[in-house]
């Protein structure tokens, strides 16, 4: 009498996750196309659609990382900076990727959704989760690393004026 209660209540609890996509998952399904280099100026529609940004709508903004999940992956293990959202889960390649920023073309609307492929090196930053930490967000890319943030410096002292009591003679 209890087994069947348990496999019911088990049902229940699982099944709302069944079907749906990880944040991890989607994460490689928007972001990661290891080892391309036939990067052309129609890649992006392309793309777009074969990863399922353009179903319902045209998603306005993509990056794609043309590095291994590995090399992905370690980004996790680099040091914690503040996402754009400002959350501390961020964290920035040691190194530039090789990357593909994809941008609707002004004049796109869905169905026909419309990019300009941009092809770029570039450090990026992912917000990571997880145990082990994985990347589950892209949080942008930049030219330059980001700067460590500045250690607080301790207050400097102020200068001393000192006060003259008329002229004295020696």
């Amino acid at each position: 009498v209890l087994l069947p209660l348990l496999v019911l209540v088990l049902l229940v609890w699982v099944q709302p996750s069944l079907g749906r996509e990880s944040a991890a998952a989607k994460f490689r399904r928007q972001h990661l196309d290891a080892g391309n280099s036939s990067i052309n100026s129609n890649y992006c529609n392309l793309m777009m659609k074969r990863r399922k940004m353009t179903h319902g709508r045209c998603k306005p903004v993509n990056t794609f990382i043309h590095e291994s999940l590995e090399d992905v992956k370690a980004i996790c293990s680099e040091k914690n900076i503040t996402c754009k959202n400002g959350q501390p889960n961020c964290h920035q390649s040691n190194s530039t990727m090789n990357i593909t920023d994809c941008r609707q073309t002004g004049g796109s609307k869905y169905p026909n959704c419309a990019y300009k492929t941009s092809q770029k090196q570039k450090y990026i930053i992912v917000a990571c989760e997880g145990t082990p930490s994985v990347p589950v967000h892209f949080d942008g890319s930049a030219v330059l690393p980001t700067p460590p943030s500045p250690s607080p410096s301790p207050p400097r002292p102020r200068p001393r004026r000192h006060k003259h009591q008329g002229n004295s003679s020696i």
